[in-house]
């Protein structure tokens, strides 16, 4: 039995208790041209970059994260949401979202969205200044590690402990 959508979307601090013992979140860096995905560890506590999916059409983006899903034990998503700086949501925060209730349509999975904001920028600077990796290295790596920023993220912020522990 599918849950409304109003019930599926959750608070990043509540994600945590939807989830059944030994599952992982996956958080995802939603962009135009790609979908930077990290996995937590099963306790929850650290964000590895996971890979990155070259968007095409929704349906054939959303079997690969299905696979995954269902590959790794994943029971919730943390979608990087690019607030403005000001912080307004504008039509980028609009299409994650747009994702996420076309997401829902398929699969049945609690998903919690992250404010974002210079993600990209701060990965993309510790990639140059303390890793020295080159343009096309980091190209190849940007979204996935962004996907860990807003990940741990994430976790970090959720609450150490609820009432499954």
């Amino acid at each position: 039995m599918r849950r409304g959508l109003r019930l599926a979307i959750t608070e990043t601090a509540k994600i945590k208790s939807l989830l059944a013992p030994g599952q992982r979140l996956l958080g995802l860096d939603i962009g135009s041209k790609t979908i930077g995905l990290a996995l937590s560890d099963v306790l929850l506590m650290l964000a590895s970059p996971a890979k990155t999916i070259k968007r095409s059409k929704f349906t054939p983006d959303a079997e690969q994260l299905v696979a995954l899903i269902t590959e790794q034990n994943v029971g919730g998503l943390v979608l990087g949401l690019p607030v403005q700086m000001d912080g307004e949501e504008g039509p980028a925060c609009q299409s994650v979202r747009q994702f996420a209730e076309n997401l829902l349509a398929i699969i049945d999975i609690p998903i919690a969205f992250w404010d974002e904001r210079l993600s990209t920028n701060a990965v993309e600077r510790l990639l140059i200044n303390e890793v020295d990796m080159t343009r096309k290295r980091r190209a190849e790596v940007i979204d996935k590690m962004a996907a860990a920023y807003i990940l741990q993220g994430a976790l970090d912020g959720m609450p150490k402990t609820d009432s499954n522990e």
